[in-house]
């Protein structure tokens, strides 16, 4: 039975500064790779799952969030660790770019993204996490049934060993 951590990126993994869809406006969280790395090694898979309007209110293309997230990875793997999967979600209801004005199951506080991966990765919820920085993230990780951890900022490495050293037994 495999763990999972899911991660939240904007105010997460980098500070939000609103609308980040390129290297140049992106700035890691305080230790956030050190946290990844701290999540592989404990054994955990670790998966991103982001809501990202700005493609919905033309900012950035989707293209342009794969490679971001793709990055991510790269430099996580540049220190040993591992983003093993993400999501994310470029829909919004009042979208400004027509195709990507809907309604999705994948937009937290929804939980699509979090039950598309559990389903694809055969994980049972109540051996996942979430870390998150808003109550949107932890509406969806209640929704799919996982522990939800509100992160208040500052050092990830610190707050992942908190919540990767909780009993797995701990109810979501």
């Amino acid at each position: 039975m495999r763990r999972a951590l899911f991660l939240d990126r904007d105010g997460v993994i980098n500070v939000d500064h609103g609308y980040v869809g390129s290297r140049d406006r992106f700035e890691w969280v305080s230790c956030a790779r050190e946290a990844v790395r701290y999540a592989t090694e404990a054994g955990w898979l670790v998966f991103i799952v982001t809501n990202q309007s700005g493609v919905a209110r033309g900012f950035y293309t989707e293209d342009a969030v794969r490679d971001l997230l793709g990055w991510i990875a790269e430099e996580c793997r540049a220190v040993g660790g591992r983003i093993d999967d993400y999501r994310y979600c470029p829909f919004h209801p009042e979208a400004t770019v027509e195709a990507y004005r809907q309604d999705s199951d994948w937009r937290k506080p929804a939980p699509g993204m979090l039950l598309d991966l559990m389903r694809e990765w055969d994980l049972q919820p109540d051996r996942c996490a979430m870390i998150g920085d808003q109550a949107s993230d932890m509406a969806a990780a209640e929704r799919a049934g996982v522990r939800g951890h509100l992160f208040p900022g500052g050092d990830l490495l610190a707050f992942v060993r908190t919540v990767l050293d909780e009993p797995s037994d701990a109810a979501p």
